[in-house]
């Protein structure tokens, strides 16, 4: 009797002692920063790596859920492999718990990972959980100054006995984009996934004002490709609600904040799987992928509150009409610029007016459902030209709540989809085409002429290959079928990007890959005026200025 309670007492106390363990991060038990931690290499070092670092919310301890399944602790890590073709890419998560964007660096593990990074390898980047800890004391030392400055600070470490130069949270992020590029690989910036905390209003706490929104900086900064997990996996967390969501993360050990679960950690893993689609990073993934639509957070939804309505200067003159999204027209946010706000000097002010309807955030099908298009047609006369180009935000499954209500249907037939909108009503979702051959039916009704354009092409496409192929086909078979006019612009500005080359193209975008900064937003310009020029008929040579007839016209064939 007095052993089974001896045994007993040793059974509680092991337990609370395991409990205890997991309640705290693994940095307090150990020095993740001297531990000598065993990492995954390439399986197959002739193939490309997709590497991951970070620290443990990407890789957790030795990565083994602490041998309780899936209701131990994991990072989105070991779920991710699963998404991609093993025959074709290596996934190596060499993320390190307990370490910061600092001690990564510090502690020799990006030394070791460095050499397994080789040009075509994509480096998911994501730190910040323990980015907010002490700069020096005697038992992590892992904090780094806040925000993205260039300022130090010199210490000397009470924790190593070194002597050390503390960089701020942004800077060591830079070095690690600098270095990853320099070894021509790809890197992608993952803002720190959401803590299981909710704010006075019950919705998951954001770091828009932290570590989330200085690594979204970064990445604008360095023109490098963004998973924003924060914003994306906060935003599932509300829609799951509070008591779902606690079941992301484990239940033997409630006060756990940031470690999930298995279950959290394929959520997160889906996520980030979805903002890589969204780059269109030439990544092959598995069959388990397919199901998971693309992130479009890059495609943000302007307030038309906050867009002045333009009309033309002279109602007795023709007029140009641009219809488009933010890649026709962003108004300076963030320092993008669309074509269409750099386009009018190429065009004779006493001849013809330029308007720009186009606005940000806006689908071939949410321009016509918000009955934007009725206003173009209401300023619409005959002799006009309408150009129009759609395409950016139509991609993406329709009712996906990330695709913010935009998904058309693909092609250019007229089957409809059902959607159900978030205050319940329903609308029949056309095909893209539909929505592009109602816009030029209306215009030529009106005696307009109009002019399809394919999207202008993202920047981290056009070296590889031809970008929208499926919407330039759909556009032109619509011009086909309506009598209107059909040009490449996707195809003339990629080409006019490889006689610039990588370096230059680069110093035209505001962002990691979609919108033009003022200088791609004159280039592009010039590209729309040559691709006009080079339509059958030169439809708008009577009304082009001197700059304007100076462009060469494109070869449309």
């Amino acid at each position: 009797m007095i052993r089974r309670r001896l045994l007993t007492t040793l059974l509680l106390w092991c337990c609370a002692t395991a409990a205890l363990a997991q309640a705290l991060p693994a940095a307090v038990n150990t020095d993740p920063a001297r531990a000598q931690v065993v990492l995954p290499e390439p399986a197959d070092p002739r193939l490309p790596s997709l590497i991951l670092i970070g620290d443990s919310t990407v890789r957790n301890g030795h990565d083994d859920g602490q041998g309780k399944g899936p209701a131990g602790q994991w990072g989105w890590g070991n779920p991710l492999a699963a998404y991609f073709d093993a025959t074709k890419l290596n996934v190596v998560n060499r993320a390190v718990g307990g370490l910061s964007s600092r001690t990564y660096l510090s502690s020799g593990h990006w030394e070791r990972t460095q050499p397994y990074i080789k040009a075509g390898d994509v480096v998911l980047i994501q730190f910040g959980h323990n980015d907010s800890g002490a700069l020096n004391d005697n038992s992590r030392a892992r904090g780094t100054i806040k925000g993205v400055g260039e300022q130090s600070e010199e210490i000397d470490n009470l924790l190593t006995g070194k002597h050390e130069t503390v960089h701020s949270y942004g800077w060591y992020l830079r070095f690690y984009i600098a270095e990853i590029k320099r070894r021509g690989a790809t890197p992608v910036i993952c803002s720190p996934i959401p803590r299981k905390d909710w704010d006075a209003s019950g919705k998951i706490v954001r770091s828009r004002d932290g570590y989330a929104g200085w690594a979204a900086q970064v990445a604008r900064q360095q023109q490098v490709g963004l998973i924003d997990l924060n914003e994306q996996v906060a935003r599932q967390y509300d829609a799951l609600g509070r008591e779902s969501t606690m079941r992301m993360f484990p239940q033997t050990t409630p006060e756990e904040r940031v470690h999930t679960n298995w279950a959290g950690a394929e959520l997160n893993a889906r996520t980030v799987v979805a903002g890589l689609k969204a780059l269109r990073l030439p990544l092959p993934f598995s069959a388990a992928a397919q199901a998971i639509a693309p992130l479009e957070d890059e495609r943000p939804v302007v307030d038309a509150a906050r867009v002045t309505a333009e009309k033309p200067r002279d109602a007795a003159l023709p007029t140009l009409f641009l219809v488009g999204d933010s890649t026709v027209k962003s108004g300076g946010v963030n320092g993008a610029i669309g074509w269409g706000e750099r386009i009018a000097p190429y065009f004779d002010v006493n001849k013809i007016n330029v308007v720009n309807h186009a606005i940000g955030g806006r689908s071939s099908r949410t321009f016509y459902t918000e009955g934007r298009w009725q206003r173009v047609l209401e300023q619409l006369k005959a002799g006009d030209v309408v150009a129009i180009q759609f395409g950016h935000n139509d991609g993406g499954r329709i009712g996906d709540p990330a695709m913010k209500g935009r998904a058309s249907g693909k092609g250019i037939g007229p089957e409809t989809v059902e959607d159900i909108k978030p205050d319940g009503g329903k609308e029949q979702v056309h095909t893209f085409g539909w929505y592009m051959a109602r816009y030029v039916a209306d215009a030529r009704a009106k005696g307009a002429s109009v002019i399809l354009l394919s999207p202008v092409p993202h920047k981290d496409v056009w070296e590889q290959g031809r970008d929208f192929a499926s919407f330039a086909e759909w556009d032109q078979q619509v011009a086909r079928n309506g009598g209107a006019q059909f040009a490449d612009l996707t195809m003339v500005i990629s080409d006019g990007y490889r006689k610039l080359g990588a370096q230059t193209v680069g110093d035209y975008f505001a962002d990691a890959r979609t919108h033009t900064n003022d200088a791609g937003a004159v280039f592009n310009a010039r590209s729309v005026v040559s691709a006009f020029k080079g339509l059958p008929g030169n439809p708008l040579g009577a009304y082009l200025s001197a700059e304007g007839q100076q462009i060469p016209a494109a070869d449309l064939k």
